[in-house]
C-alpha cells in the first residue's frame, strides 16, 4: 500500500509497511490468489493523488494541447476496449462541457470494425484514447484508421503504460500521451485502480485549464474513498455472501458507464458463475425488468436528490417492489437523506463540489469492485486470474486486425 506526499510539483512514493488488505492477512490473501486484485483496489485514493499531481506537473503543456484540441476540433470521440471503453462513457459529459463540442463514446471494438460508419473526412477529430496495457489490438488498429479515414485528427492518448504500443504509436496527427503512475498498471486481470486513474486523469484533463478548481473535491473523494475502505467493506462483504445467481446495475448519466464497468466486474471476478447486466433506470422498464428473479441483487447508482434524474431513479426503485421481488436491493447514495425506502444503502459523503465535479463516480465503482472480489472469494475463485479456463486474458489474445477494403 502506497501514500503520496507532494512538494511543490514532485510526488515521492513511499511504500509502507501494510498487514492485511480488504479485511484479509497478507498470506490469506496470497492462498486466496488475491493479492493483487486487493492491493490495488486499496490503493486508489492514494493513487488518485499521484494521478494529479503528475497533472499539475505537466499543466501547462497538456493545457496549451487540449485547448489547441478543443478549438481545432468538430467533435470529440472517447474510445478503448472493454473497461477502458466504458471509460470514455463515464467522462464523455466531461469533454462536451468544457469543450463545446459533441463528445461521443464509442468502443474501439465498434470502431474497428464499422470505422466508415463513425469516422468522417470532413469532420475533424479529436480522439482521446483509453487503455491500461496499450497493447490490445483493436487500441492501435483505432488510432491507425483514425489518421487513414479522418482529414484531420488529433490524438489524445491516456494510458498506464509508458511501454505500450499505443503510447509509442507513431502518427502524422498531432499526438499527446499522459501516461498514468506507474502503479496505475494493474497487475490482476480486472481492472480496478487503472479504471479509477484514468476516470480521473480524464476528468481533469477535460478541464485542463482550470485543474485548479478540482483540488477540493478530489480531496472530498480520496477522504470518502479512504473511509469506505476503512469503514465500510462489512457491509458488503454481507452481501456478497447472500446467495444470488444474477446481479443488476442501474445507473443515469455518468453513472451508465459505472453500471457497465460495475456488471462486467462481477462478471470476470466471478467467472460467469454469478451473470451480471447494466441499464439506465429509464431502460430498465423496458424489457430488462423481467429479468428480476428472488436470486437477483439489485444495486442503484442513484443521482443527487436535486438532479432531475433522481426524479426518474426513485419512482423505478419503488417500483420494484410492485412486481417480482429481487432477493436484495442496495442503493448507493452521496446523500444521508433520500427519499428512498426499502433498500439497504452505502452513503458516501454529502458535498456538492464533489458532485458536480464527476469525482462520485470513482466512489461508485468501489462498490462493484470489493463486491466482486468478496464474491469470488466466497466461491472459491481467485480473483488475481479469475478466469479458470483462460476464456479471458488481462491482455486481449486472438484478435486478428484486417486491412480495410478501399
Amino acid at each position: 500500500m502506497y501514500y503520496w506526499c507532494a512538494k511543490m510539483n514532485c510526488i515521492e512514493k513511499i511504500e509502507r509497511f501494510c498487514m492485511s488488505y480488504l479485511g484479509y492477512e497478507i498470506e490469506e490473501l496470497l492462498d486466496m490468489g488475491a493479492i493483487h486484485t486487493s492491493r490495488e483496489i486499496c490503493q486508489q485514493p492514494e493513487l488518485w493523488i499521484g494521478v494529479y499531481e503528475l497533472l499539475k506537473k505537466y499543466e501547462q503543456e497538456i493545457a496549451s494541447f487540449v485547448g489547441e484540441a478543443y478549438q481545432e476540433c468538430d467533435r470529440i470521440i472517447l474510445t478503448g476496449a472493454g473497461s477502458s471503453a466504458f471509460i470514455g462513457a463515464t467522462v464523455r459529459s466531461h469533454f462536451q462541457v468544457n469543450s463545446g463540442k459533441l463528445a461521443e463514446a464509442i468502443a474501439t471494438t465498434d470502431l474497428v470494425s464499422n470505422p466508415r460508419t463513425y469516422f468522417t473526412r470532413k469532420h475533424a477529430t479529436l480522439l482521446i484514447s483509453f487503455a491500461r496495457s496499450g497493447n490490445s489490438p483493436e487500441s492501435l488498429a483505432a488510432v491507425k484508421l483514425a489518421d487513414e479515414l479522418c482529414d484531420q485528427c488529433t490524438h489524445l492518448i491516456i494510458t498506464c503504460n509508458k511501454d505500450g504500443e499505443l503510447a509509442r504509436y507513431q502518427t502524422r496527427s498531432k499526438k499527446y500521451v499522459f501516461c498514468l503512475p506507474e502503479e496505475a498498471n494493474d497487475q490482476s486481470l480486472a481492472m480496478t485502480s487503472s479504471f479509477t486513474g484514468m476516470v480521473v486523469a480524464g476528468i481533469c484533463v477535460s478541464k485542463m485549464s482550470q485543474i485548479n478548481e478540482l483540488a477540493q473535491p478530489l480531496t472530498q473523494a480520496i477522504e470518502a474513498g479512504q473511509k469506505f475502505i476503512n469503514e465500510q467493506l462489512l457491509m458488503v462483504k454481507k452481501m456478497a455472501e447472500l446467495p444470488f445467481n444474477r446481479i443488476v446495475f442501474l445507473g443515469s448519466g455518468d453513472n451508465y458507464g459505472i453500471a457497465k464497468e460495475a456488471a462486467l466486474k462481477l462478471l470476470e471476478l466471478t467467472d460467469g458463475v454469478v451473470m451480471s447486466a447494466y441499464d439506465s433506470f429509464l431502460g430498465f422498464r423496458h424489457g430488462p425488468k423481467s429479468m428480476i428473479t428472488d436470486q437477483t441483487l439489485m444495486v442503484y447508482f442513484v443521482s443527487p436528490p436535486d438532479e432531475h434524474a433522481y426524479q426518474y431513479e426513485r419512482d423505478l426503485i419503488n417500483s420494484i417492489k410492485l412486481g417480482t421481488r429481487p432477493l436484495a436491493e442496495v442503493t448507493v447514495s452521496e446523500y444521508t437523506k433520500i427519499d428512498i425506502t426499502g433498500t439497504d444503502q452505502i452513503i458516501f459523503t454529502s458535498s456538492p463540489l464533489l458532485s458536480k465535479s464527476g469525482f462520485l463516480s470513482v466512489l461508485y465503482i468501489l462498490v462493484a469492485q470489493t463486491l466482486g472480489v468478496y464474491k469470488s472469494i466466497s466461491l472459491s475463485i481467485k480473483p488475481d486470474i479469475p478466469s479458470r479456463n483462460n476464456d479471458i486474458s488481462r491482455i486481449v489474445e486472438g484478435v486478428t486486425i484486417y486491412e480495410l477494403f478501399a
